[in-house]
């Protein structure tokens, strides 16, 4: 019998195999930060005489949640199918309730297929946009709320950046309106050097991605909730809906060792290393943006696009975390005392990088926001699928989605425009990743 091809298997090997430095998530970037080589393979069991069950823990998982203890108002409780889970669960918990959902324009895209399986309608709310990144930071707020049953909002942003969270948890909270706070990339918030969580503040849900900047396994996530947060029992009882029933010990395993680096860590030598690292790159000419998150940096260079850099950057197996027409994205290790990270690899290879001649001009910048104020979950029985340039006047039959960041711009249910048009085939010509687009056709209701 032929040997199975095994083209993931071999993939993953050729990646390691060219020690290809990751400037990405998830936070234990290639296993150089943190300890999960203390993890066993044959750690991967099941629901045995002494394991617990994580849908109703009363033994060594109860004992274990009780020790994710970062602020004492909050019960946490560990996801393995990714922050997704979490999300999911709490928007399913509410839909009973009469209202409508209050949502920030930048909400990931598993809350809309959380709308969706609820079969809800949002508002969205008004959005500042960044001068540094040219994206969605923080919600407009009206100061009259009409009477929404949950507002769900993004802190940070995909790329770092912050807002008042306190002042949009406190005005929903004088309306009666609970909070679910999506803070993916905020499991690192509240070390030194790093922003507040949204917990401080008194969010009812808060839902962590600990392997996006933490030493944890992907998929690994812990959900926060208020010990006074509304619907509780509820939310807990559509975890266990949204997450395996087989759930992973070895994510779980990770998750502690996560949460002990989390607890141990001292950042002077990540900001020490940090200040190193910029300093070379603009030294190489790039010009560098600060979000307030310090483990993000937003790297562009004058004359050029993101995809130029992204790149430059792969041609010299750093792989980075995000691209746009704009920038490139990275997000840094939590550098520690014996850490195996590359650094000094790092620093030569980009110390060794060479840089096409500038361009004359800059890229033509085109405004990748898109306007919409309502949001009504909607299906259709029948579909087809067109081309991008007959599509004008159609109505989108599912969601456009560049991933990452996996941040909506276009809705199932919205009628294309000449802009929309314009913005897909941008998408369709650099090669971007998009859900939703395959060679420049994607599925529009059909009569």
């Amino acid at each position: 019998m032929d040997k199975m091809e095994k083209p993931i298997t071999n993939k993953l090997e050729e990646l390691i195999d060219n020690k290809v430095i990751s400037m990405h998530v998830p936070g234990h970037k290639n296993m150089t930060i943190g300890n999960l080589n203390q993890l066993k393979i044959n750690m991967d069991m099941t629901e045995i005489t002494g394991l617990d069950d994580m849908h109703q823990p009363e033994d060594i998982i109860l004992e274990s949640m009780s020790h994710f203890k970062k602020h004492d108002d909050y019960d946490a409780f560990l996801l393995i199918n990714g922050t997704t889970s979490g999300i999911l669960s709490v928007i399913q918990a509410f839909s009973e309730k009469k209202g409508r959902y209050l949502i920030s324009r930048n909400v990931h895209k598993s809350v809309f297929h959380g709308l969706d399986l609820a079969k809800a309608q949002a508002t969205f709310t008004a959005m500042h946009q960044s001068n540094l990144t040219c994206q969605y930071v923080e919600p407009i707020l009206e100061d009259v709320i009409e009477d929404y049953k949950l507002g769900i909002c993004t802190y940070p942003n995909y790329y770092g950046e912050t807002f008042n969270i306190g002042n949009f948890i406190n005005k929903l909270h004088d309306n009666g309106i609970p909070v679910l706070v999506d803070e993916a990339h905020g499991a690192h918030f509240d070390l030194e050097g790093f922003p507040i969580s949204s917990m401080n503040y008194g969010a009812d849900y808060v839902v962590q991605s600990y392997h996006k900047t933490l030493p944890a396994l992907t998929m690994g996530s812990v959900l926060f909730i208020h010990k006074d947060a509304p619907l509780r029992s509820q939310v807990i009882e559509y975890l266990s809906y949204f997450q395996t029933s087989s759930p992973s010990y070895l994510v779980m395993s990770s998750l502690e060792y996560a949460q002990e680096f989390y607890n141990e860590f001292k950042s002077e030598l990540f900001f020490e290393k940090r200040k190193h690292f910029i300093k070379v790159l603009k030294k190489k000419g790039f010009n560098i943006g600060e979000p307030d998150d310090a483990v993000k940096l937003v790297v562009s260079y004058d004359g050029f696009e993101g995809y130029d850099i992204q790149r430059w950057f792969e041609d010299h197996n750093i792989f980075v975390e995000l691209v746009d027409e704009h920038q490139i994205l990275l997000v840094l290790p939590l550098w520690h005392e014996n850490d195996v990270f590359p650094f000094e690899l790092l620093i030569k290879t980009i110390n060794e990088m060479e840089i096409p001649e500038r361009a004359e001009h800059a890229p033509k910048k085109l405004n990748l926001m898109l306007a919409s104020s309502e949001y009504r979950a909607v299906h259709f029985p029948k579909v087809k699928e067109i081309a991008i340039h007959q599509a004008e006047g159609e109505v989108l039959a599912q969601h456009i989605v560049p991933y990452p960041p996996g941040i909506p711009v276009m809705f199932r249910g919205e009628v294309i425009t000449t802009h929309m048009i314009k913005l897909l085939q941008h998408y369709s010509n650099l090669g971007i990743k998009v859900e939703g687009l395959k060679d420049q056709n994607f599925l529009v209701k059909d009569e």
